[in-house]
């Protein structure tokens, strides 16, 4: 079949019915190419955007659901982690001074100074420092004696039943010929912020 261009010269949209096939043809599928093009741009483009958006949630609701599931799987499990957490966080709570026990740390630590053949040139309570969910509360501490001594002193600290800790240690040699040293250090315990407050 020879294709004829003459068909499609002269056409009119008014006598699209005097139109010959072959034009009728190709008007046919220009229009039918049209209507699935807006169809999918109007109607598909917009359902496939819906359909990702619908996938990308989906994976973020088995993610959570996963992760609920672990939890209520393990719910008594992690309760008895919880009493347990409670638990330990009481003991450490007992370990802190409250406000009443806070001006006998110093008389422990004076003790146990002077039990280790140290002499205190100064001890005394620094400004408080608050912090989240506790307060600091500093103790300047200078002593004098033997290397040996401040061992033993460092040592009997650390053993206090209370939270004690020991920070910025300088020595300083006070006389050579007798292995006298100056020791300055600062103490810091700790009061939970819940706890009554009281200038120590």
């Amino acid at each position: 079949m020879k294709f004829d261009k003459s068909q499609f010269e002269n056409l009119e949209l008014e006598n699209i019915g005097q139109w010959p096939p072959a034009a009728k043809l190709v008007l046919t599928i220009f229009l039918a190419i049209m209507v699935m093009f807006l169809g999918y741009t109007a109607l598909v483009s917009s359902k496939i955007d819906q359909l990702k958006r619908v996938k990308a949630e989906e994976v973020t609701l088995k993610g959570s659901y996963k992760s609920k599931y672990h939890v209520a799987a393990n719910l008594e499990l992690f309760r008895a982690q919880m009493v347990e957490a409670e638990e330990v966080f009481a003991i450490q709570l007992r370990s802190l001074p409250n406000s009443h026990e806070t001006p006998g740390l110093l008389d422990d630590i004076t003790f146990i100074g002077t039990t280790s053949g140290l002499e205190f040139v100064k001890l005394e309570w620094q400004p408080e420092i608050s912090k989240e969910i506790y307060i600091e509360l500093p103790i300047d501490i200078e002593v004098n004696g033997s290397y040996h001594s401040f061992g033993n002193f460092v040592s009997e600290i650390a053993g206090l039943p209370r939270i004690v800790t020991l920070h910025d240690f300088k020595i300083d040699i006070v006389q050579a010929s007798k292995d006298v040293l100056n020791l300055k250090l600062k103490a810091k315990t700790y009061r939970y912020q819940g706890q009554e407050v009281k200038t120590p």
